[in-house]
């Protein structure tokens, strides 16, 4: 983000407003932040702290706890490769390996174009299809290595012709 603009500070802001009168509301601000701008930087977790009282470290350590949460700005696809337990033993960790090598990236990076992030994922919910891969959240089941050069041209494609 580099240095905010006005609007944007404005913006923010009256995200925190939103939520005043709220018991617990930092997850539900930092959400909406994370909606709105794609992730959620230092500078904002600044601002967040001076519009509510907590403290940036309490708002650094939900940022960084949640998968959620970015600190960097994603790419326009996020390949959210499940490695829970049914996943990782139908060979998740090979499939996730195999997106990484294609695409020059680790788990939590984005590529230069910002085309793609992949995120390393503890259950996204499709056990009985392992190993799962979610993208956006269009969920490929039963997905083996062999596959993932096909579904990353897919998305280039998609992304040349847009």
């Amino acid at each position: 983000m580099g240095h905010l603009q006005s609007a944007a500070v404005r913006q923010i802001e009256e995200i925190c407003d939103r939520y005043r009168g709220e018991n617990t509301p930092l997850i539900m601000i930092l959400s909406d932040i994370q909606k709105e701008f794609g992730y959620i930087p230092l500078e904002v977790q600044e601002i967040v702290s001076k519009k509510t009282g907590i403290s940036v470290a309490e708002i650094y350590g939900v940022v960084t706890f949640y998968s959620f949460f970015s600190l960097e700005p994603k790419g326009k696809y996020v390949i959210g490769c499940c490695l829970g337990t049914a996943c990782y033993v139908k060979g998740a960790q090979k499939i996730i390996d195999q997106f990484c090598e294609l695409l020059g990236i680790q788990p939590g990076q984005t590529t230069e174009d910002q085309l793609f992030s992949i995120d390393a994922l503890r259950c996204i919910g499709a056990c009985a299809a392992a190993p799962a891969v979610s993208i956006n959240g269009k969920v490929y089941a039963r997905v083996d290595v062999k596959d993932v050069p096909r579904i990353i041209a897919e998305y280039r494609e998609v992304a040349e012709n847009v």
